[in-house]
């Protein structure tokens, strides 16, 4: 059985906005990964990206600087 942990999740409205955060992390080294949206949340895109709840921090300032606006935020079990 995979272990399931809390992760962060952030959705996109949109595909772009998805693939510029990957591109984004990748640039700076921020933590995650782009993965389907969970089903327990729903987004118009489908991807989002999870990363540990410790990065939160990060991760928003980040969205900032890049002019990227998530659709949501979330703390969830994966």
């Amino acid at each position: 059985m995979i272990s399931q942990e809390k992760r962060l999740i952030i959705t996109f409205r949109c595909t772009t906005d998805a693939i510029a955060m990957e591109k984004s992390c990748k640039a700076t080294g921020a933590p995650g990964r782009l993965i389907p949206v969970p089903r327990s949340i729903s987004a118009s895109c489908g991807l989002s990206w999870c990363a540990p709840p410790t990065s939160r921090t990060a991760l928003e300032k980040l969205l900032q600087e890049q002019d990227l606006d998530p659709e949501g935020i979330y703390e969830c079990i994966i």
